[in-house]
């Protein structure tokens, strides 16, 4: 018996000593997270997503983000590298094969795409769909986890480093990256402007919190920057008395924010991809526990959660569309495309790409 005991007692010992003592890669930051006011008004309970029809990608999986060609059909980021063509009855085929994990994308204006790609940086790829490389590094620092982007008038690229320090080839995948620099809170994203004419990148903002979704105004005078983990939207200036400054448009979602896009007359499309941890919440502002936390086994950490929810604003923030479904049909939504007629619903995970008629809206 005596000896039992201390067999138990010895495991407990080292099961706490792990708890409390074992390395791992996330350095919390203390910080405050405001009070969750979960789904109220401009997000209050809405069901209308579960009218939206699955266009199936048969193989590929994970359609990230979504562009529309110039010649009128639909191409998609998928896992693997994966590029898809999608024509207007559905038909899915595979255009180009960038490697990697191929998240943002764009339509440039000479008819070619450039992609974020966040093992490799940005890339572009022709209407043959051939790929080359345009950006791998700034600064002399390897690019760690390209996001998503935005194409300017003039041509240049504004786009998301979601994070310095968990590089999704690092940390073993986008979403894994994305995990611990969440739970970190350490501020390591950050937004890149970059000339392809000269080949020069310089960082416009940094300091954010997983930073995700980026989308130019139509008059090409401000971005809109998704700081993912810090549940707001920034307003940066590029124009104007202000140019060079960055405000907060939406502070305190009830959801985690991800790609942004451009729709119709000046709307701003918003990916919810999952809806707040309370356990994240709750430990904000307690870094030691956060890191006890992280030594739990997977199943025990924060992770995003089944739900639908895509928002439209303007921009001044004022929020134009709320549009969820409960029960999750097509679950952790990336971003929006708008067409004319549709709204087609894009998606870390599956191999379903979603179409709902704005008809049904």
């Amino acid at each position: 018996m005596k000896l039992a005991v201390s067999v138990i007692g010895s495991l407990l010992a080292i099961a706490i000593l792990y708890l409390l003592l074992w390395p791992v890669p996330v350095a919390p930051v203390a910080w405050d997270a405001p009070i969750n006011k979960g789904l109220v008004d401009p997000f209050g309970p809405d069901d209308r997503l579960k009218y939206a029809r699955a266009i199936d990608l048969g193989e590929f999986h994970g359609p990230e983000d979504l562009t529309s060609g110039h010649d009128g059909r639909l191409y998609a980021t998928t896992t693997g590298g994966k590029v898809l063509q999608i024509d207007g009855y559905g038909n899915v085929t595979e255009f180009a094969d960038v490697g990697g994990r191929a998240l943002g994308i764009e339509t440039d204006s000479d008819g070619s795409f450039i992609v974020a790609n966040a093992y490799f940086g940005l890339q572009r790829i022709s209407a043959d769909g051939s790929v080359e490389t345009l950006l791998s590094e700034v600064d002399g620092r390897p690019l760690a986890y390209a996001d998503d982007l935005a194409i300017a008038a003039n041509g240049t690229v504004y786009f998301s480093e979601a994070s310095t320090k968990f590089g999704a080839i690092q940390s073993g995948g986008t979403y894994e990256g994305s995990l611990l620099d969440i739970m970190e809170h350490g501020g390591h994203g950050q937004v890149i402007e970059y000339n392809p004419e000269t080949g020069i990148a310089r960082v416009i903002v940094d300091g954010l919190n997983f930073a995700n979704g980026v989308a130019i105004s139509d008059d090409q005078t401000f971005l809109l920057i998704s700081d993912l983990g810090s549940y707001r939207i920034l307003k940066h200036w590029l124009q104007g008395p202000g140019a060079g400054t960055t405000e907060v448009l939406i502070d305190n979602l009830p959801a985690f924010a991800d790609n942004i896009n451009n729709g119709l007359n000046g709307r701003f499309w918003i990916g919810m991809i999952a809806p707040r941890s309370k356990l994240l919440d709750d430990l904000s502002d307690k870094p030691f526990l956060r890191k006890v936390v992280q030594r739990l086994p997977t199943r025990f950490r924060p992770k995003a959660e089944p739900y639908s929810h895509v928002i439209a604003i303007n921009g001044d923030g004022e929020v134009l569309m709320n549009l969820q479904d409960p029960a999750a049909r097509f679950s952790s939504l990336t971003g929006v495309l708008e067409t004319r007629d549709s709204l087609y619903l894009t998606t870390l995970f599956g191999n379903e790409l979603a179409r709902l008629d704005k008809d049904e809206l």
